[in-house]
């Protein structure tokens, strides 16, 4: 299988005040196409800032992302929106839906980012918890991504729902051929993937 995503040596530095405030701290990863990946630690371990790298959302303070064998440090802004937008997508904790659209509109928001319109219609905010998240993921498939990134997709949602919503990870990754990296502290949850990382205080540990 060819590697779509490479980390090399990444180091993460955030200033707060006068003091530098390390997340990464050297960390080399290589994640296969069709990969189901679970990242896995504690709060303040840096999962977060390493889904954010992942994802072109930040730049490595040093080190290199590379991105199907193009170093995202070379890219410009517009180039990292299109591969946002293109070739990933993002589920999260919090859903990140938008309140006033309505469930078919937030699926339809990237779509209609990368200039593929269709037509518009229930509220979100007046669906479960469970149901907003499978509106995250609808919206994360709305494109058909290479990778899904999955910031602790489950965080807030009952026992019988997170099973439904790994099970949908499971099918897309199985199924559909997705490459999948999974951001969790929950270590049945990260009994899913195929390979789970340990990451402390910055650094992969295992």
């Amino acid at each position: 299988m060819k590697t779509v995503l490479e980390l090399q040596d990444v180091h993460k530095i955030y200033r707060v005040g006068e003091i530098d405030v390390p997340a990464l701290r050297g960390v080399d990863l290589t994640v296969r196409e069709g990969e189901f990946l679970a990242i896995l630690g504690k709060s303040g371990s840096g999962k977060s800032t390493l889904l954010n790298s992942v994802g072109c959302l930040d730049k490595p303070t040093k080190g290199r992302i590379l991105l199907e064998g193009k170093d995202i440090e070379s890219l410009k802004e517009s180039d990292l929106a299109q591969i946002r937008g293109k070739k990933i997508g993002f589920i999260f904790q919090n859903f990140n839906l938008i309140r006033s659209l309505s469930a078919l509109e937030n699926v339809m928001l990237p779509m209609v980012f990368q200039r593929a319109y269709g037509q518009m219609e229930m509220a979100v905010g007046k669906l479960s918890g469970g149901e907003q998240q499978r509106v995250a993921i609808a919206r994360s498939l709305s494109n058909d991504p290479k990778i899904i990134l999955a910031d602790e997709p489950t965080g807030n949602l009952d026992s019988k729902t997170e099973e439904e919503i790994i099970s949908i990870l499971s099918g897309l990754h199985e199924k559909e051929g997705k490459t999948i990296i999974m951001i969790t502290h929950n270590q049945k949850l990260a009994q899913y993937a195929q390979r789970v990382i340990h990451l402390v205080d910055g650094r992969i540990r295992s």
